[in-house]
């Protein structure tokens, strides 16, 4: 939609419905926006969204990056999970064969440079996945990094006027693992065994104790983030991050 369309709902959206819990202000922005798709990476904490929206509509688009360098345990953590709640509309979007090829031939490309390789594995899949869409769904919260901290749950998407949807934006740790609890939801496999943050194989590692949660995500570099937060352009392609 236009900027300047897109901006002013936005705004509506925070104003109108801010007393709303997290699945009201999805019920009642989903049918404002038009067409709307949740971005879910079967994370460590992506049930919750996931629940909510099955608890919408089964069939609500649902898009999950399979980069092909993903561990085998959310691979499968995607289909069981999909499964127990009852998801009919899962649209896998993966980087094409032909920009592999060209572009990382060895699959090595992340040692050499992971803003590419995220591009290459992640955006680039995402942005041909939403066109069409007026918004897209994120589980992105405040708590996680510093670049999250004024983060509302409505928002423009740089450059392209959607709309991005942060209902859990000012959810804590604790409210996450609460309604893990309530609705008795399935975790991932990898976090019981130190992973609290997962995304691609080679980028991710296991956090100690006291370390940040999201230390294992590309260790020993300053990156913090996947990119797919700034898919419409942005001044700069540092503090991206992966969507729930």
């Amino acid at each position: 939609m236009p900027l300047d369309t897109a901006q002013n709902l936005s705004q509506a959206l925070l104003s109108e419905h801010a007393g709303l819990d997290a699945q009201a202000f999805l019920r009642a922005a989903i049918p404002r926006i038009g067409r709307v798709a949740l971005v879910s990476s079967f994370g460590a904490d992506s049930a919750v969204l996931l629940h909510m929206v099955a608890q919408i509509d089964r069939d609500f688009p649902v898009v999950f990056i399979d980069t092909l360098a993903l561990f085998e345990e959310t691979v499968t953590y995607q289909r069981d999970l999909a499964e127990h709640l009852g998801l009919r509309n899962i649209i896998v979007t993966a980087p094409e064969r032909a920009a592999l090829a060209q572009q990382d031939p060895d699959g090595q490309l992340w040692q050499r440079d992971t803003e590419s390789c995220c591009e290459l594995r992640k955006a680039a899949p995402l942005e041909r996945a939403l066109q069409g869409y007026a918004g897209w769904i994120t589980g992105r919260k405040r708590h996680q990094a510093a670049t999250r901290a004024l983060l509302e749950r409505a928002e423009v998407e740089p450059g392209t006027g959607r709309i991005r949807l942060n209902p859990l934006a000012d959810w804590t740790p604790a409210q996450i693992g609460a309604y893990l609890d309530q609705h008795a939801l399935p975790r991932h496999p990898l976090v019981a065994r130190g992973y609290p943050s997962i995304g691609c194989r080679p980028c991710t590692s296991r956090v100690g104790l006291g370390e940040d949660p999201r230390a294992g995500r590309w260790r020993g570099t300053e990156k913090t983030e996947c990119g797919i937060h700034f898919i419409g352009g942005s001044p700069s392609r540092t503090g991206q991050e992966d969507a729930a």
